[in-house]
């Protein structure tokens, strides 16, 4: 009986001195945080495909790299895991870990997220990247904080419209047309210019252009070629001179995760999420010229908006949709007033 007691005492002795040894320690932080991240657009590889699923890979592999297999990941495209709309509760909630989407899909739950697809108010890439350590970037993350994400990437897109008939180039086009928008705001504009307005995610635009429900729909002109729209458009409206159509399409961690990472895990995904920004905006950028050698590849009528044309885009939008986002909350009229800050200093 002694002995066993004694080997047991033992045994308890060593597993304490484990425990708190570096070695141990050392192994424990190795242990992999497998996270999944999730989003909405076509899967393909590293190499080659949607410029996002692409980033996401990149950032998988990256951060893997760094933190020595600290932290896995898996890579749910397509709406594979999730529908688009579900994923913002899901991050905030630590259900999801990760996520790329477009902020905008968030509005009916948190109205600030509408910047994110503010028509007019970002009309160029430049202007969209400065905001990361603008005022009105500093105070977009701190809401986002406060409501359980973290910006990991930040990741403007440019759009056009893919029409069924004639290209849509001044609101007027617009007059009693069926057409989706992708934010509330954006939908007010076109519902000013006489459109009906119809809502769905990026990722159901073709069915729905190809069925009629949709006479036109304006996205990102990687969507325009990812989503294959040029089966379904007769008309382009391109990006390649300016656009009314900005999107913020970060890529999201939930907070409770990042909370949850060592700080050497923290600093891996932050500094390669920053580091994937230069890669997404010459994708995008490369997207909104390719976009018109695919549709006019097949026939389509691809044109760009004219400076008038942008103009008035914007004086409808100053009067309509940034008027009412700013009197939601006092959120959204400090985010507006920052942003046309923004805007005067270009």
């Amino acid at each position: 009986m002694s002995v066993e007691i004694e080997s047991f005492a033992t045994r308890r002795t060593v597993l304490g001195a484990l425990a708190t040894s570096p070695l141990w320690m050392s192994s424990a932080w190795a242990q992999p945080n497998n996270l999944k991240i999730s989003h909405q657009f076509p899967g393909g590889s590293i190499a080659r495909g949607d410029f996002r699923d692409r980033l996401c890979r990149m950032f998988a592999s990256e951060v893997e790299k760094r933190t020595r297999g600290g932290v896995k990941f898996s890579i749910y495209p397509d709406s594979t895991m999730m529908q688009p709309g579900a994923q913002f509760g899901a991050l905030r909630s630590g259900k999801l870990d990760m996520a790329l989407v477009p902020l905008s899909y968030a509005g009916a739950e948190a109205p600030e997220a509408n910047i994110g697809l503010m028509p007019a108010l970002v009309t160029s890439y430049e202007q969209g990247y400065g905001w990361r350590n603008a005022p009105v970037g500093r105070e977009l993350s701190r809401i986002l904080g406060e409501q359980g994400l973290v910006i990991v990437s930040w990741i403007w897109q440019a759009g056009g419209v893919a029409s069924r008939g004639d290209p849509i180039i001044a609101p007027e086009d617009a007059r009693g047309l069926k057409v989706r928008g992708g934010s509330r705001e954006m939908d007010m504009l076109l519902q000013n210019a006489g459109a009906t307005v119809v809502n769905m995610p990026s990722n159901e635009i073709y069915n729905a252009l190809r069925s009629g429900a949709l006479d036109a729909a304006l996205t990102s002109s990687t969507s325009l070629i990812s989503f294959r729209l040029q089966e379904t458009a007769r008309s382009l409206t391109t990006a390649r001179a300016g656009s009314y159509w900005f999107m913020f399409e970060p890529l999201l961690m939930s907070r409770s995760v990042f909370e949850r990472l060592t700080k050497a895990q923290q600093q891996a995904v932050m500094t390669v999420g920053a580091d994937l920004e230069k890669f997404a905006m010459n994708s995008a950028r490369m997207d909104d010229a390719e976009v018109a050698t695919v549709y006019r590849g097949v026939g389509a009528r691809v044109v760009d908006l004219n400076p008038d044309a942008l103009r008035g885009w914007q004086e409808v939008a100053r009067n309509t949709a940034w008027k009412d986002f700013a009197a939601r909350n006092s959120n959204c009229a400090k985010l507006m007033a920052l942003a046309e800050q923004s805007i005067a200093a270009i």
